[in-house]
């Protein structure tokens, strides 16, 4: 921390409001540990399922990091004991926005009965109506940006519908906001993030990732078995192997299993696969006999894996993902080149941006119900690992300049001083 944001903070109270998506919320809980680092008393709202996330924080800074935990309002799209978009996928985004906004009156009621009330809200970019309560009790909202773009909201859009308008209200609300905080860099989106401050008409833009570094999350699971996937790594020559996964919220439909299996399987590549456990609904769990198949050249995981770990070993060269931002920054951290099969969201930006822009990732698929020719992505996967010597040394220059950034006194680090000190003078 420098002296001159330690000398400025002077302990402000500030409230931190996550979204309950994991790409979301995680991020902004690596955000607040360097803010409790840097001298600031944080209160975290959750609703009671997301309260387990805080653990870490809340073990790590037990005198600067308090919990608010408010009941989950109730919606008609949302069934009973529901509170995580994991639990819903992706569609569920705007019924869970639009019962989080019902929140604005408790929580306005909390403010008015605090002796030493927060002086800034931090709030993730789908909570924009935070906007509207930060007006109300005349204090500032920084937006936190997990990712920047948000097309399929927009997609569901339907006007009139009352959850449809308060969602749009809200995110139009973001532009508004006192200070917007990225989770990105500058070397990596350095004309974006220029554009985006002539946007809003400020320069309380601050680009403070990729988060994941500077974080308190772990990446453990005592359940996890991650001892034998390390094990099985270690006896994989460098660079040799492709690590597999969409993401927490993606199920890939049956179909759509049964094409990657194959491909992979022709590739002659090794991998590692993270798969969610089937489920009915014609969703897929890997075709029978498949792992028996490639037992020696792929690692099939069902359920949770260690992916900084994984994406970090020396094993590991490539990352197949949907390119969620959460995904992309964490495959950039590794330095392993990526194989982009955007599906939703930001992801189809995403991707053409480390594709198109940087030329870190190859495209070899697209979309959410797309079934990929399994020899051509066989192919693709084969020749991505074997001969994308330009992609995999721009991959671990990128990896450099991602380090250098969140270290001392770079980009992200000054960035992250700026925002305390700056939230530190609103006392006086």
């Amino acid at each position: 921390m420098s002296a001159t944001a330690a000398a400025t903070a002077s302990h402000p109270h500030i409230l931190v409001f996550p979204y309950p998506a994991q790409g979301h919320m995680l991020p902004l809980l690596d955000l607040t540990h360097q803010l409790a680092l840097r001298g600031l008393t944080i209160t975290i709202l959750v609703t009671p399922k997301s309260l387990p996330f805080l653990s870490p924080l809340l073990s790590t800074h037990p005198s600067s990091i308090t919990p608010l935990v408010f009941p989950f309002p109730s919606h008609p799209l949302i069934p009973q004991g529901v509170e995580h978009v994991k639990d819903l996928g992706n569609s569920g985004n705007l019924p869970i926005m639009a019962a989080l906004g019902k929140l604005h009156d408790p929580l306005l009621n909390w403010f008015n009965s605090q002796s030493n009330p927060p002086v800034a809200i931090i709030s993730d970019f789908f909570l924009g109506w935070t906007q509207r309560l930060a007006t109300q009790l005349q204090i500032p909202r920084l937006t936190f940006f997990a990712s920047e773009n948000f097309p399929s909201l927009f997609k569901h859009y339907k006007q009139s519908d009352p959850d449809c308008e308060f969602v749009k209200d809200g995110i139009l609300a973001n532009t508004k906001s006192w200070g917007c905080v990225l989770n990105s860099f500058d070397a990596l989106e350095t004309e974006y993030i220029q554009w985006l401050k002539t946007y809003v008409g400020h320069n309380r833009v601050y680009s403070v990732g990729p988060v994941s570094l500077i974080g308190n999350r772990g990446d453990s699971d005592p359940s996890s078995g991650s001892d034998g996937v390390m094990t099985w790594l270690d006896q994989c020559p460098d660079g040799s192997v492709v690590y597999v996964c969409f993401g927490s919220q993606k199920l890939l439909r049956k179909v759509q299993v049964e094409a990657l299996a194959n491909g992979l399987e022709k590739s002659g590549t090794r991998f590692i696969w993270v798969v969610k456990p089937g489920t009915t609904n014609g969703f897929g769990d890997v075709p029978d006999g498949f792992e028996e198949r490639v037992a020696g050249q792929g690692l099939v995981i069902k359920g949770w894996a260690p992916q900084l770990l994984i994406l970090n070993h020396r094993a590991v060269g490539g990352f197949l993902s949907h390119c969620g931002w959460n995904s992309v920054l964490e495959g950039i951290v590794g330095g392993v080149m990526i194989l982009a099969w955007p599906m939703e969201a930001d992801q189809f930006v995403n991707a053409k941006l480390l594709v198109d822009e940087i030329g870190v990732a190859v495209r070899v698929c697209e979309g959410a119900d797309s079934v990929p020719n399994s020899d051509e992505l066989g192919r693709a996967v084969a020749e991505a690992m074997t001969e994308g010597g330009g992609m995999k040394t721009k991959a671990k220059d990128l990896k450099q300049k991602a380090l250098a950034a969140v270290s001392h006194g770079e980009s992200s680090m000054k960035d992250l001083d700026r925002v305390v000190e700056e939230l530190g003078q609103l006392r006086g």
